[in-house]
């Protein structure tokens, strides 16, 4: 974009959007988030100590959207840490594993830490990762995912970091509806608009994930 005369210029993006991604460890979060930004995938399990983040800009609707990605470690001895990262959050991605009927079971207490540390607006899409796998270790049908979205009446997509599977359609989903609201929101008032591009403080230095094996 061009600047303008004398001042400063401005930002490669139209809206800057954080996203969360949250779930039980071992769900894929960490490989679905690599598969977004680098188009990449590892046969290694990816284990996050505390909390990640990479970002991608992607093009919506005309717009320069740039997402910063954060990929919270699902361990129970991380939760202090990963909760602080939701107040900021503008959308959260909840994954769970169609091959392990307990992450999806827990989606439910990870929509409760939603609803204690997030905003009340907050964007939020359900996930079944590794859509991939033999059905034959399928233990949670399609079906169920999305009922459970419409309970809590949310988007689901079932998606496979492995494969490719939907893997832009998740993100870019929950993307074009922050947009919107955000669109939405500063049309409503019109002297906030500028709070349409939202920057994250740099208060942390984010913990590295490390690789592990499967």
């Amino acid at each position: 974009m061009a600047s303008g005369g004398g001042g400063r210029a401005r930002a490669d993006y139209d809206y800057l959007i954080k996203l969360l991604l949250i779930g039980d460890s071992g769900v894929g979060k960490s490989c679905l988030l690599l598969r977004f930004s680098d188009d990449s995938f590892t046969t290694s399990f990816i284990t996050t100590i505390g909390i990640d983040f990479k970002i991608r800009t992607i093009e919506l609707d005309g717009k320069r959207i740039k997402l910063q990605i954060w990929d919270t470690a699902g361990q129970e001895r991380f939760r202090t840490i990963t909760t602080a990262y939701y107040r900021g959050a503008m959308g959260i991605l909840l994954v769970y594993d169609v091959t392990d009927e307990s992450s999806f079971n827990n989606i439910r207490n990870w929509i409760r830490n939603i609803e204690q540390h997030a905003s009340e607006n907050v964007n939020k899409i359900l996930v079944g990762n590794k859509a991939d796998m033999d059905e034959s270790k399928r233990a949670v049908p399609a079906a169920r995912g999305q009922a459970l979205a419409d309970e809590f009446n949310i988007k689901f997509f079932e998606a496979s970091a492995k494969s490719n599977l939907n893997v832009d359609n998740v993100f870019f989903t929950i993307a074009r509806d922050i947009k919107q609201r955000l669109a939405e929101s500063a049309e409503d008032r019109p002297e906030q608009q500028a709070k349409a591009n939202i920057v994250i403080s740099d208060t942390k230095k984010p913990a590295k994930a490390k690789g592990g094996f499967c």
